[in-house]
């Protein structure tokens, strides 16, 4: 397993993605078609949770995440606009997620509004 794998499975863990997945809305096709294949969710939710734990800029997310900045920060507006995050941050209590990665869900909710609000 590489570096990158494994911080990203710390960062977001199966149970978290279990979790977020879901919530995330559907992708928008493109009324012309074509295109580039679009990046997968999970690996653009990993890099945009790096972003938010870390406080980096988005041009300084690192080439291990393989997702460019400009994609991360797209799909990030995309989800603030459709409220990601105040979803995000309201875990049922009957998900499997530990009280550890509640609070890590708030925290990002959290920072994810406050660097809306900065975008």
């Amino acid at each position: 397993m590489t570096m990158a794998t494994q911080l990203a499975l710390r960062l977001v863990t199966d149970d978290i993605w279990s979790y977020v997945e879901p919530l995330l809305p559907s992708a928008r096709t493109r009324p012309q078609g074509g295109g580039r294949a679009r990046v997968e969710n999970r690996a653009v939710f990993t890099a945009v949770v790096f972003v938010l734990a870390t406080g980096c800029t988005w041009h300084r997310l690192p080439p291990a995440f393989a997702v460019s900045a400009s994609t991360a920060h797209r799909r990030f507006l995309e989800w603030t606009l459709a409220g990601l995050w105040d979803r995000v941050e309201h875990v049922p209590p009957d998900r499997r997620i530990t009280p550890t990665e509640r609070e890590w869900l708030r925290a990002l909710a959290a920072e994810a509004r406050a660097r809306a609000g900065r975008t």
